[in-house]
């Protein structure tokens, strides 16, 4: 997370009139707040930290199966997760059940039986741990079990074949593989890679004779495409069965056999998605339709047409006519659907917003039964991007951000589709990076209006990483990763005038922008690949004229992971833990260590009174302005970060991150 812009000239003028000095007033007035019974000094050396409780507290989903009248539903971003059981005629949560291992569930299935809901997880990086569970619905008082392990670290989708073996994919241990749990013998076995030229598998899908996988580009980019392969559960072998129309597409998305057919689903990036429907007894006999959005998954039938989301959408599909239309209902807005299915004529959505919707497609009518409301236990999320300025503190969750007021009261939720990856304060106006493809998104807590989007971008633009300030020319400048096609983009955004502009591949066609800082109007970018090699370049860059005007690789052999500008000094640190600073008048590198004892992974930076801060998934630290040398300021903060760690700051010097998951504040006043 970027530090919080100071208020400069422009910033009070777009205030305006007396706004502008109320604006002035709140910033000079607002005292810190400080821990219970501190009582810091002028030479205090120790940092003031005040716990403003968990960041972001919700039941936020992420898969359900519906078995007669009741959803199961799997919980997203929380530790430990855990399964809810929704009864739809009461609208009440009549089971829970928690999982021993991971933070997320996106994969869930039941079996031909009814009696076990099986669910597969989304772990972080460590040791062997089970990834598969299984629960026996007939006894919801009896907890999920553990069943065995993939070799892929994320269970991304499972299956159920009619004779009760359960398949799954996933992704996070290079080329995925399919995986067959035999419920007879309790063993998990790998039947090989289908697909050789895969990053990473979300579709799998199975019929009594064979098993159909879906791979592709996952997260990072890459040269795979979209794959769809048919897997013979007698023979061993697999077989290329990619609709020709889904080929330029980066993956297979979703794929379900229904009503004696398969029907596939594609994720696009520079495209529309597709959807077709494939007869099981001659698979090269298939309709096709480009859907609308970049994707089409989670499906379900009723009669002949196909039910399916997309992005933020619940869709048709009539493979008699070929047409893809909305399903029209007087219901909100679905947001992300982690789940659909039927049941007479009437469908069952999940939303990541945290409701289930029963929509009877042909009336046009809806039942919203809110989850926190029917019973599912709220919890401290891991956070994803952090920002503070005049008196609030926002914290980016899945499908929310928490609006804290540091006067007091009750958190306020901001209900948003996607993820807040990082954020900037401008003039008390919050300005997000919203994943996935969401763009820049802007809320002003004085106006009295929803939070909204004001900048969209191209769909394969989809991962922000970081949002920082341009205060010479009134910009949000936004580092972005492309999942699908590789490399990155800077979008800009000026709030005055509304206008955005997008430079795609600004340090080359392979490296994202992890980090971007500004100073005296050039922007200063930061690249990275998926994993933590990569050449480790720095681009100075005009963020109005899109010229490059020159970089360099101060540590090449690991990509960036912050950025931070503190005078003429340019500070950086690696993913390795490599960090670096740049002299900007010279163009030269005039220190360098190594902090990985420190820092490792996704750390982020500030600056702020004059010193350049660092949080790690470990620690806080900050920098000697003199000597370069580092400090441990907070040890062990051990933040709950989701994708990478994030730091801000406020007007009044005050740091804020996550200690735990729980929102800090920070008063830190090193002796100058």
């Amino acid at each position: 997370m970027n530090h919080n812009p100071t208020l400069t000239r422009r910033v009070a003028l777009q205030a305006g009139g007396a706004g502008g000095l109320a604006v002035i007033a709140a910033l000079m007035s607002s005292a810190p707040a400080h821990a219970a019974g501190a009582t810091p000094t002028a030479q205090s050396l120790e940092p003031i930290i005040t716990d403003l409780g968990p960041a972001v507290v919700q039941f936020s989903l992420m898969s359900s199966v519906t078995i007669g009248d009741t959803v199961y539903i799997g919980s997203r971003n929380v530790e430990p997760a855990r399964i809810v059981a929704l009864h739809l005629p009461t609208g009440r949560v009549i089971g829970m059940t928690e999982i021993g291992t991971g933070h997320s569930l996106q994969a869930m299935a039941a079996d031909p039986t009814g009696r076990y809901v099986y669910a597969g997880v989304l772990q972080k990086a460590g040791g062997p741990q089970p990834n598969l569970y299984r629960w026996d619905v007939t006894t919801l008082g009896t907890p999920a079990e553990a069943i065995g392990r993939i070799g892929d670290r994320d269970v991304r989708a499972v299956a159920v074949s009619p004779d009760g073996r359960l398949y799954a994919v996933g992704s996070g241990a290079g080329t995925p593989a399919l995986w067959e749990y035999d419920p007879v013998t309790g063993q998990v076995a790998n039947l090989g890679t289908p697909d050789p030229a895969a990053t990473g598998a979300r579709a799998v899908a199975a019929t009594e004779t064979t098993v159909f996988f879906g791979g592709g580009t996952l997260f990072g980019g890459g040269a795979a495409r979209a794959g769809l392969f048919a897997y013979d559960r007698a023979g061993g072998a697999s077989r290329d069965i990619t609709p020709a129309e889904m080929l330029n597409d980066p993956s297979i998305r979703e794929l379900a056999v229904i009503g004696g057919k398969l029907v596939v689903g594609s994720a696009a990036s520079t495209a529309q998605s597709k959807v077709a429907v494939m007869d099981l007894d001659d698979l090269t006999s298939y309709s096709i339709a480009t859907s609308i959005g970049k994707t089409a998954k989670k499906f379900a039938m009723i009669g002949d047409t196909v039910y399916f989301a997309n992005e933020g959408t619940i869709l048709s599909y009539s493979p008699a006519s070929g047409v893809v239309a909305p399903v029209e209902f007087d219901g909100p807005a679905v947001a992300e659907v982690w789940g659909l299915d039927s049941g007479g004529g009437t469908l069952v959505a999940t939303s990541s917003y945290g409701f289930v919707l029963q929509i009877d497609p042909v009336a046009g009518t809806s039942v919203v039964t809110d989850l926190a409301a029917a019973g599912a236990p709220a919890a401290a999320q891991a956070a994803m991007g952090v920002a503070a300025g005049l008196g609030s503190v926002f914290v980016g969750g899945s499908g929310t951000v928490a609006h804290h007021r540091l006067a007091g009261g009750p958190v306020e939720y901001l209900r948003a589709p996607g993820e807040a990856k990082d954020a900037i304060v401008v003039g008390g106006v919050l300005l997000t990076g919203q994943y996935s493809s969401e763009g820049i998104w802007r809320y002003d807590p004085r106006d009295g209006r929803p939070i909204t989007k004001v900048a969209e971008f191209p769909g394969e633009q989809n991962r922000p990483h970081d949002v920082c300030w341009d205060d010479v020319h009134g910009l949000a400048l936004v580092g972005v990763q492309s999942d699908t096609v590789g490399g990155g983009s800077l979008w800009t955004y000026d709030p005055q005038t509304e206008q955005s502009k997008l430079f795609t591949n600004p340090i080359d066609a392979t490296q994202y922008v992890r980090a971007v800082v500004s100073r005296e109007g050039v922007a200063y970018l930061g690249g990275g690949l998926q994993n933590a090699d990569g050449p480790g370049t720095v681009v100075a860059f005009d963020p109005v004229t899109g010229e490059e005007l020159w970089r360099t690789a101060p540590l090449p052999g690991s990509g960036i992971a912050a950025l931070a500008v503190r005078g003429r000094h340019l500070y950086g640190l690696t993913r390795r833990g490599g960090f670096f600073v740049i002299d900007l008048t010279r163009r030269t590198v005039v220190h360098t260590a190594d902090h990985s004892s420190l820092s490792s992974g996704y750390a982020a930076m500030v600056t702020n009174r004059g010193v350049v801060y660092a949080v790690s998934d470990t620690d806080l630290f900050r920098f000697d302005p003199t000597t370069f040398a580092a400090t441990v300021v907070v040890p062990d903060i051990n933040g709950s970060w989701y994708s990478g760690s994030h730091i801000t700051n406020d007007e009044q010097g005050r740091l804020y991150t996550m200690r735990g998951r729980n929102l800090v504040q920070i008063d830190d006043r090193p002796r100058s």
